[in-house]
């Protein structure tokens, strides 16, 4: 039988512990034997060394690895290193924290890494300094794009997309993501025949405007390998059979491999107008980054200048939460520099913040979307007329 490739290592630092039992080579030698032994683990060798004038190090030799501890007398701190494989994995918690028992000190700080096979994670930033840990139960790509890393992975989500390390989407909560992007953009424009789609390469957003009544749906991403490996993946949106119609222009969506500002100038030179245009994209960055351009200002006039009488512009505009609202704060100060109307819409049951703007001014916008709402051939299932009136209220944040 084949062993499973995994482990749990455990790194911890004992502070506060008495200065003599730091530098007690047979008193620690014997608290690790001891807890190792106690967790469960098989020692085939022990070394160690006493250093001059001070200090301890002592090394287990482990069948499931090995664990080691290196004392300072002086401050009264030990780094403690255990790391079990296989089936034993968890021992190494149990272990560091019968050795934590028998040494007393008192600060500890122990992180765990499970290592091997079904142990990978992806680590999002959500603001400085803050991470978001997600579990990949089941790695199903990871591969580099032309413009990107991508990954798919099973999570406690179900089945995830990442880019560049940002959750992009999951099955648990793309449809609330997509119907706060689309659903306030189909009861705020006057009509909706043609829709522009900019990036969401998951195809949702497309199948969501023909279900609102669009007759034809422009759906521009320039990665066209993560667009094709999202059909085949991603239990939402496009399928293959989808896309490949798709691509052929058979239907009401017709999917365009190009650079969204090489085709917002073609279709300014056809004379194409848009009811509603929507940017999808992963998100734009504090610092400088390529797909920047594709939030600004002369992006956004070029859209804004595609819009049909009535028509609406909606894009994912970043995140309302005050450590990660930087974008945001951008994004709104844009939009009213271009538009005559602009609305907001944060969902309750998502972190991110839409923006809509038209070129007309509204006296009422809200009240315009939520009497529009009932008429709408596409029923929502996680908006209503009660949320597009709270969601459209904005952060403290943009008020001041």
């Amino acid at each position: 039988m084949t062993a499973d490739f995994t482990g749990w290592h455990v790194l911890a630092e004992f502070g506060g512990v008495d200065a003599t039992l730091c530098d007690d080579l047979e008193r620690l030698e014997s608290a690790l034997r001891e807890s190792l032994i106690a967790a469960g683990v098989t020692i085939c060798d022990v070394v160690h060394k006493k250093f001059d004038p001070q200090g301890v190090t002592v090394l287990a030799l482990l069948s499931e690895s090995h664990a080691s501890i290196h004392t300072y007398p002086e401050s009264g701190d030990i780094f403690v290193d255990v790391f079990t494989c296989g089936s034993i994995g968890a021992g190494a918690s149990k272990a560091v924290e019968l050795l934590r028992d028998k040494l007393s000190p008192k600060d500890v700080r122990m992180e765990v890494i499970r290592r091997g096979h079904g142990s990978q994670r992806i680590e999002e930033p959500v603001g400085a300094g803050l991470t978001r840990i997600w579990d990949l139960h089941e790695v199903i790509v990871d591969t580099r794009t032309p413009f990107q890393h991508m990954v798919i992975a099973r999570t406690e989500q179900g089945i995830s997309l990442f880019s560049d390390d940002d959750r992009q989407s999951t099955e648990f909560s793309q449809l609330t993501y997509h119907e706060a992007m689309m659903v306030p953009a189909f009861a705020l424009a006057a009509k909706l025949d043609k829709v522009l789609i900019i990036g969401s390469g998951e195809g949702v957003a497309s199948q969501m405007s023909v279900a609102a009544g669009a007759t034809l749906v422009d759906h521009v991403d320039i990665d066209q390998l993560e667009v094709e490996l999202c059909a085949e993946h991603l239990p939402y949106g496009y399928t293959s059979a989808d896309l490949a119609a798709a691509v052929k222009g058979e239907g009401p969506i017709k999917v365009h491999y190009a650079d969204g500002w090489d085709f917002l100038a073609k279709a300014a030179e056809a004379g194409t107008r848009y009811d509603v245009i929507v940017i999808d994209l992963p998100d734009e960055r504090v610092e400088d980054a390529q797909h920047n351009r594709l939030y600004e200002s002369e992006f956004l006039s070029r859209c804004r200048a595609l819009l049909a009488p009535g028509g609406v512009l909606s894009a994912q505009a970043g995140c309302a939460t005050m450590w990660r609202n930087e974008t945001l704060k951008r994004s709104w100060n844009r939009f009213h520099e271009q538009f005559g109307t602009v609305v907001q819409y944060g969902s309750d049951e998502h972190e991110w913040t839409f923006l809509f703007g038209t070129n007309e001014q509204l006296p009422d916008p809200v009240q315009t979307m939520t009497d529009r709402l009932p008429t709408l051939p596409y029923r929502p299932e996680t908006v209503d007329a009660r949320a597009l009136v709270r969601g459209a209220i904005e952060p403290h944040a943009l008020r001041v």
